[in-house]
């Protein structure tokens, strides 16, 4: 049983949902206390119960304290099961977290899986759908492992009601990792601006100001078509492709905040990523973290990658990470440029479950 201290480094919610993915994948039971215990809600929030409750149902696990407001979490696995399964957060917050915490086991099923899943979509303190389809899928298909996201409909707190469906594929044998250093020749750059409930001269005037500010042409300004029938929510999303990764960053309007300053913080992650030449941003060098630790553990082979940031959140991912697999992690770098190096530590030992029907 691996126990595990919610308010060690960074204290959120992403401990959780990785303790939750490396279980299913590992088979290891764990034991989590005082879950986002560095947060001012402490415990499990809607969205942190809906993680736990997806992970049960495609792994048929043993959970104790599984409850809103729970700040001790037991949870022991059993074989992961391929399937057709419908996740609702039931309220605005992030289906997204609950799409990444049960698709690193789904890619070690032995079936592809349907998911469909209610929530939100585009949140402050979550990965947006678009850089989930546009940044991490693609990734994760250069380790084996292919997937389809479909954009049923936009989600923004406080309303929430936004859909997501995915078809994930297991791999193909062992994930297959690779070194992810440089990010290749610039091939394309666009903003896109969605604003359900809210007058299309917000959105413009968001376009227009990051434009501005970039040097970007009219062409690379878009409105984003919504599909959402309740509202309000704004999101301005600027996608820089390169030849070896795409990187999305999104900056969120909200109550008596301008549409200028909305763009303003936009362009100012724009800038922090093109000022360097790292591969990866701060928030894609987290979350690619564990898909890559877990390719590193199956084959038995090293692989890195560069990134412009190491934020908390990384940091801690990384000790999670490692309480499950033998991984080892080794950072360096400085200002804009840091390397994270992953090693296995260990022998490699890849989860097989008895064959299960697909959907």
């Amino acid at each position: 049983m691996i126990e595990l201290d919610g308010a060690a480094g960074e204290g959120g919610g992403q401990i959780l949902r990785s303790s939750l993915a490396l279980s299913m994948c590992t088979g290891q039971p764990f034991t989590l206390m005082r879950i986002r215990a560095g947060r001012a809600k402490p415990g499990l929030m809607r969205q942190h119960l809906t993680c736990v409750q997806a992970a049960a149902a495609v792994c048929a696990a043993e959970v104790g304290g599984a409850e809103l407001n729970s700040q001790t979490l037991s949870f022991r696995p059993g074989p992961v099961q391929a399937g057709s399964y419908s996740f609702n957060v039931g309220t605005a917050g992030s289906c997204t977290l609950v799409l990444q915490t049960v698709w690193p086991a789904l890619l070690m099923a032995q079936a592809p899986s349907r998911l469909k899943l209610s929530g939100g979509t585009h949140n402050p303190m979550a990965p947006p759908f678009h850089f989930l389809a546009r940044s991490y899928a693609p990734l994760l298909e250069g380790l084996g492992a292919r997937s389809e996201l479909q954009l049923r409909r936009l989600g923004f707190y406080p309303a929430g009601g936004g859909e997501i469906e995915a078809t994930l594929w297991p791999a193909d044998g062992a994930l297959q990792p690779f070194d992810l250093i440089e990010r290749g020749a610039s091939l394309e750059a666009f903003a896109e601006c969605y604003t359900p409930g809210l007058a299309r001269s917000v959105g413009r005037r968001e376009l227009e100001q990051l434009g501005s500010e970039l040097g970007w042409a009219a062409e690379q300004l878009r409105e984003g078509a919504c599909r959402q029938n309740v509202g309000p929510g704004n999101v301005l999303m600027a996608t820089l492709k390169h030849g070896r990764v795409c990187e999305v960053f999104s900056a969120f309007g909200e109550r008596g905040l301008g549409a200028e300053a909305v763009a303003a913080t936009l362009v100012r992650e724009v800038r922090a990523y093109e000022a360097s030449e790292a591969a990866l941003g701060p928030y894609l060098a987290d979350q690619w973290a564990l898909p890559l630790a877990l390719a590193v553990w199956q084959s038995g082979k090293a692989a890195g990658y560069t990134c412009t940031e190491l934020t908390p959140h990384a940091l801690t991912n990384f000790e999670v990470i490692a309480k499950f697999l033998p991984v080892e992690f080794k950072q360096g770098g400085t200002g804009s440029a840091f390397s994270v190096n992953l090693a296995p530590t260990g022998s490699v030992r890849v989860r097989t479950d008895p064959p299960q029907p697909g959907p």
